[in-house]
């Protein structure tokens, strides 16, 4: 089993502000190995009817425990699992629960209470690329084909078999339980088009047709998506709405390997390489500072940079991918910096390694394993 230190530690600093912590990742992503791997726990899994039954009754369930770590691995599969957690997090703060789902609390009609003040929040992503050297044998390559699902990134081969076997239990399993959607070819279908369109401006609009249902229905389906983890939608960052796109979102799927699924590649051309790259950037910066901080930027004269971070009371950042360090990307910027002069620019690439400052170009360059610094550096210019 490998164990994940990363998220390991993420999870005791969440412990430390609040006694229940809400993890939520997307099914076989790794959320029962990770809590199985923290120390000193005891686990329970609610999938289990017997296991259930114990915990009907909250407060002697909790009273019986006393103290220590508990984990609550697929706690929605209880009868009212927000107020097991409310009940722990306002009358037993001696007991240090982890509960997994796959979505945020507030998405699903399972809960009826999102716990707002009571928990911190949690999401697993697929095997970031700081973590690949953790997975022995594994190089990037096969992380973009196969994906960062643990068991797919270790596959040898392209795990074609589970990427289908996967889409029908994601069906079955989480948005049936948790939404009970109908017109599962039409969800399934709109999940297709946005793995193949991945990175790609989202017009909504423009999928009815082959959905074969209602805008407002697509709208509801991109929610559930979203909520779950299986896609990623940045909205656009702009202060100027005569000159820059202001509505548009740009629509990512959660995983490389899917992205390869729903595109048909089983081996990666040189060109597949760098779209896919844009994909772990992303990745990296989701995990190190949610999905709330990261936008997309595009003018309306099409100049567009791949991601903008924005933090409260700190200058944007100005974010482009690349798979080898460029000689020149300047007007891209450029646009952009003459519409919002104070953003900072930034060029993660893949044959990069330690920050450093292009001169000619006024940007930083970094390699992904060392973004974390690189934003550092741009803070303190």
């Amino acid at each position: 089993m490998v164990k994940r230190e990363l998220w390991i530690s993420k999870v005791e600093a969440a412990w430390r502000e609040r006694s229940v912590l809400w993890l939520t990742g997307v099914r076989r992503v790794g959320k029962t190995t990770l809590s199985r791997s923290l120390s000193d726990v005891e686990y329970v899994d609610c999938e289990l009817p017997r296991m259930r039954r114990h915990l009907e009754d909250p407060e002697g369930f909790l009273e019986a425990f006393g103290s220590g770590r508990l984990i609550l691995d697929e706690v929605h599969r209880l009868d009212n699992p927000s107020e097991f957690l409310k009940i722990a997090a306002d009358h037993f703060p001696d007991i240090h629960i982890l509960a997994t789902g796959s979505s945020t609390l507030g998405a699903s009609q399972r809960f009826r209470d999102t716990l707002t003040g009571r928990k911190r929040d949690l999401h697993l992503f697929p095997v970031l690329f700081r973590e690949l050297e953790l997975f022995e044998g594994v190089n990037l390559e096969q992380r973009l084909r196969n994906g960062g699902l643990p068991e797919n990134l270790m596959s040898s081969t392209f795990p074609e078999k589970d990427f289908a076997e996967w889409m029908d239990a994601y069906w079955a399993r989480d948005v049936q339980e948790l939404f009970r959607l109908e017109k599962r070819d039409a969800f399934l279908r709109l999940l297709e088009l946005l793995l193949t369109q991945s990175g790609k401006l989202c017009e909504l609009n423009s999928f009815t047709s082959t959905c074969a249902v209602s805008r407002t229905t697509l709208g509801n389906y991109l929610g559930v998506l979203r909520e779950t983890g299986v896609v990623h939608v940045l909205r656009p960052y702009a202060k100027h709405p005569q000159r820059e796109i202001v509505a548009m979102p740009k629509v990512y799927g959660f995983d490389t390997g899917f992205v390869c699924f729903a595109r048909g590649w089983r081996e990666l051309r040189p060109e597949d390489r760098g779209f896919l790259w844009e994909h772990l950037v992303l990745d990296e910066l989701l995990a190190l500072f949610g999905r709330d901080a990261v936008f997309h930027w595009r003018d309306k004269q099409k100049h567009e940079v791949d991601f903008v971070l924005a933090r409260r009371g700190m200058p944007p950042i100005a974010v482009e991918c690349k798979w080898r360090i460029p000689d020149g990307i300047g007007k891209n910027f450029h646009a952009m910096r003459n519409l919002h002069p104070e953003a900072r620019c930034l060029v993660v690439a893949a044959d990069a390694d330690r920050p450093r400052v292009n001169r000619r170009g006024g940007w930083i360059e970094t390699g992904l394993q060392y973004l974390e610094n690189a934003i550092k550096l741009l803070d303190e210019l």
